[in-house]
């Protein structure tokens, strides 16, 4: 495939699935979503001294039991969430098995930084053990912030280009953008697309000293893999979920989030050639920090009195972290499943917001 070919065609989304609070697949997200499930659980014996004792866990996930026990002995959590949904999504079909595998199949996976918690018991260990070096070598490769994007490649022969890229909770939006330029440059034929975070001690109390427990209540943490099947539109026997119109990024530079994500939702706009009330289903962040404030007061400015319907998963499956993007776009791909006579050619659009600034929108057009 050649750059020029690829570039003349639109891309669109032809599978997805997810890991999530509401169960392993696609079809226990949609359930979840549509019969909106509340997630929240006690976090149990098995985490002890946390900042909060409830979270919305992946029920029941444990990667041995789920993935066997070849190839898992120091898998990590977040390893074995990105894996699962990896499998979940190219199990549901022979096309998606045929098209997501090989040669020219890449992967991009977006993340903060991996396993927070198999860095900090990797470094732990270095500096209680008799020696720094007497670590176990076979947890090494779970501090690096690819691991789970090598993992699955090793796992289902995924032989394209395998990225990672960290943008906290926009995350999903930067891997998503990449696709895009994978695509459109030729350099694959297909892109699995996804996003991961891990519930653990680690990232719980990161999270806890991270707020400003003055302006951000602690909502609670969620965990999970999100994951899509991206392809240029050939009109064979692909089945278009989506075409995706647009995906700016942004960076809010002074904490101004509202004024950066309001440029990134007017460059895709006008990117896409649709206007404002065109403009049908919004799934958000939700967040509860300012930054969750001024991403309500940009899309108010933009979309203006116009009425969409607004999405927001993080209250049913909590604060994914650098997955919340990801799992937007699947409540997305979800509403319009359900919903298909009211959506059908009309516009979705997610927008995410960090506290570390980082911003970014993706309009969709829903089939």
């Amino acid at each position: 495939m050649t750059a020029t070919s690829t570039a003349a065609h639109p891309l669109i989304i032809t599978a997805w699935s997810a890991v999530s609070p509401f169960g392993i697949g696609r079809a226990a997200f949609a359930s979840g979503m549509r019969d909106r499930r509340t997630t929240l659980a006690p976090v149990g014996p098995d985490y002890a001294d946390m900042p909060r004792p409830d979270a919305c866990l992946v029920p029941g996930f444990d990667t041995r039991k789920v993935l066997g026990r070849k190839g898992t002995r120091s898998m990590d959590r977040v390893t074995g969430l990105t894996v699962t949904a990896v499998g979940a999504l190219l199990g549901e079909s022979d096309r998606n098995q045929r098209v997501g595998t090989g040669e020219g199949a890449a992967f991009a996976l977006g993340t903060t930084t991996g396993s927070a918690q198999s860095m900090m018991d990797f470094t732990r260990d270095s500096l209680t053990g008799e020696q720094p070096y007497f670590v176990d070598p076979a947890q090494f490769p779970n501090t690096v912030m690819n691991c789970a994007s090598g993992q699955s490649a090793i796992w289902y022969q995924l032989k394209g280009p395998n990225t990672t890229i960290a943008g906290g909770r926009s995350a999903g939006l930067h891997a998503l953008n990449y696709a895009r330029r994978l695509l459109t440059s030729g350099h694959a034929d297909s892109v699995l697309c996804g996003c991961a975070e891990e519930f653990s001690p680690a990232r719980a109390w990161l999270e806890h000293h991270s707020a400003d427990p003055d302006t951000e209540p602690a909502p609670p943490l969620g965990e999970g893999s999100a994951m899509l099947l991206i392809e240029p539109a050939r009109g064979d026997d692909q089945p278009v979920l989506a075409e995706i119109l647009a995906v700016e990024l942004g960076v809010a530079l002074g904490g101004n989030v509202r004024p950066a994500l309001a440029s990134c939702l007017r460059r895709a706009l006008a990117q896409a050639e649709v206007s404002a009330d065109e403009v049908t289903v919004v799934a958000t962040s939700g967040s509860t920090n300012p930054a969750g404030a001024d991403e309500r007061a940009a899309l108010d400015e933009t979309l203006g009195a116009h009425s969409a319907v607004r999405l927001t998963p993080h209250e049913l499956i909590g604060d994914t972290g650098a997955a919340a993007a990801g799992f937007q776009l699947a409540a997305l791909l979800a509403h319009a499943e359900t919903h298909a006579t009211e959506t059908a050619g009309r516009i979705g659009l997610v927008t995410a917001v960090d506290r570390t600034g980082s911003v970014g929108c993706a309009l969709l057009r829903l089939r």
